[in-house]
């Protein structure tokens, strides 16, 4: 079995596993603020159109406001149950497909397309990233963006390298971290989740990402056909994008490119 396959079920297990918690322990995500901060951006890179391509879309969480704002959204998700989820809320209006954003199918031609929410870490090297790219710029229109995020080296020291416990109504959430906190940029990082309470039950499973430095996430998006247009930072708390990127203070690096143009 090759490694990219394992890397496959490797996040195909840790997401059919943690979809029935998925949503309580992302409550925190607040995707309508996270509008807040993502569309000035895109619309002071050109944004315009209303199609949209959510990779990763997990429960669909990220695609609603969207939806409400009168998008036109199709979604994938590499997991079936996560993929099931977001096509429940969808309740029609948006295409939601199951499908392996390494080897993203053509859907259509987009004027946007995103992965939120750390989903590009999952992407285990280098290779995997240059092929998600290349995958997504083949679904943008000509004059479409791109916007992903990916997790910052002080992400993973304070997420990957630390153990938790929440409690969250009648459920308790554990993270237990497999990996040390003097991991060098451009590791692979590990962590348990599990989950236990009266209603729901995630058995302890792996989450597999890899930190990518910022250079490297440059020049990977310039030989899969991109233009960088945008780099900026975010924290945890919400305090807005800010530039330029610093890994040492924030949790988020954002990127957002467009297709190369003919010079």
């Amino acid at each position: 079995m090759s490694t990219s396959h394992r890397a496959d079920l490797r996040a195909l297990r840790a997401y059919e596993t943690i979809a029935p918690a998925y949503d309580s322990f992302t409550a925190h995500h607040k995707y309508e603020h996270l509008m807040g901060e993502l569309l000035p951006a895109l619309e002071a890179c050109g944004l315009a159109g209303n199609r949209l391509l959510d990779v990763a879309c997990g429960t669909g969480k990220s695609f609603l406001p969207m939806l409400a704002r009168g998008w036109k959204v199709t979604a994938c998700d590499i997991s079936p149950a996560m993929a099931g989820l977001a096509r429940k809320k969808a309740g029609g209006a948006a295409r939601v497909e199951v499908a392996d954003m390494r080897r993203l199918p053509v859907f259509g031609e987009f004027h946007l397309i995103w992965a939120l929410a750390d989903a590009v870490n999952y992407l285990l090297d280098p290779e995997e990233l240059s092929s998600t790219l290349r995958g997504m710029r083949d679904n943008l229109a000509p004059t479409g963006l791109l916007l992903f995020d990916v997790n910052t080296m002080l992400a993973y020291r304070i997420f990957f390298a630390t153990d938790e416990t929440i409690e969250l109504g009648d459920t308790c959430f554990r993270r237990r971290s497999l990996s040390s906190a003097d991991a060098p940029p451009g590791s692979l990082w590990k962590a348990e989740f599990e989950a236990k309470g009266r209603e729901r039950q995630v058995t302890p499973h792996v989450h597999c990402q890899r930190h990518f430095p910022e250079k490297d996430v440059l020049a990977t998006l310039s030989c899969s056909g991109l233009e960088i247009l945008d780099v900026a930072g975010q924290h945890v708390k919400g305090i807005g994008l800010q530039r330029p990127l610093d890994e040492s203070k924030h949790t988020k690096a954002v990127y957002i490119a467009r297709p190369l143009r003919a010079s």
